[in-house]
C-alpha cells in the first residue's frame, strides 16, 4: 500500500515522502498514529502542491538573496568611531553596526551573525564577507574613519 507520511517515520522515510509499506503495517500503525495517510488522487495532488509551493518560496528567496547581494557587492560601508591617540579606536567595529550601517544606507536587513570581518580596531579600510543566503556571498568595504 502507498501512503504519505506526516512526520518522518524511522525505517520508513522522511515527512512528505511517498513510501509503499504492507496494508498491516499501514492500517495498524501508521493510520492510528497519524504517521501516514493513503496515497489517494487527493493527497497527492495535495503533496505535489506543497513541493511546488515550498520550490517557488526557495527560488524566491535566492532571487532576492542575489538581487541584494548585488546591491550591495563591492560597495564601501563607511563607519565613524572615536579614537585616541595613534589612530587606535576606543573599543572596535562590530559586526552589529556594520550591519546597522547596511540597513540605514541600503535598506537590506542583514544578520550580524552573518558578517565575517576581521576584528577592526583602527581607522582604514577593511574587507568584509557577508552571507546573504546559502551559495550567496557579498563582499563589501568597510572604511572605518574619525567622528
Amino acid at each position: 500500500m502507498k501512503v504519505i507520511l506526516q512526520q518522518d517515520v524511522k525505517g520508513q522515510g522522511k515527512k512528505g515522502q511517498m513510501v509503499e509499506v504492507s496494508d498491516g503495517y499501514a492500517r495498524n500503525f501508521l493510520f492510528p498514529k497519524n504517521l501516514a495517510t493513503p496515497a489517494d488522487a487527493q493527497n497527492i495532488t495535495e503533496l505535489k502542491n506543497a513541493e511546488q509551493a515550498k520550490q517557488h518560496k526557495l527560488e524566491t528567496e535566492t532571487a532576492a538573496a542575489q538581487a541584494s547581494a548585488d546591491k550591495i557587492s563591492g560597495k564601501v560601508i563607511k563607519i565613524t568611531a572615536k579614537a585616541g591617540q595613534g589612530g587606535k579606536l576606543f573599543g572596535s567595529v562590530t559586526a552589529k553596526e556594520i550591519a546597522e550601517q547596511i540597513k540605514k544606507e541600503y535598506s537590506i536587513d542583514v544578520d550580524k551573525r552573518k558578517i565575517t570581518v576581521d576584528d577592526i580596531k583602527a581607522f582604514g579600510t577593511y574587507e568584509a564577507e557577508i552571507k546573504l543566503y546559502n551559495g550567496i556571498v557579498a563582499k563589501v568595504k568597510v572604511q572605518v574613519s574619525e567622528s
